[in-house]
């Protein structure tokens, strides 16, 4: 079993690019403050790497 971490949107994707916007959507973060819980995959890390200016991640 992988680990579990907790992702927060911390900031709004207005302005940002598409590509950013999707991916934020993709994690299923909703608006500022929504938080989801979900598996560490190599896939939802990379997804966070790359909006890692928009979220917070801590492990669970």
């Amino acid at each position: 079993m992988m680990a579990k971490i907790k992702i927060t949107q911390i900031k709004s994707v207005i302005d940002r690019s598409e590509r950013q916007k999707k991916t934020v959507e993709a994690l299923g973060l909703k608006k500022i403050n929504h938080s989801v819980e979900v598996e560490a995959t190599p896939a939802i890390i990379g997804m966070v790497r790359k909006v890692n200016h928009l979220v917070a991640v801590e492990n669970i």
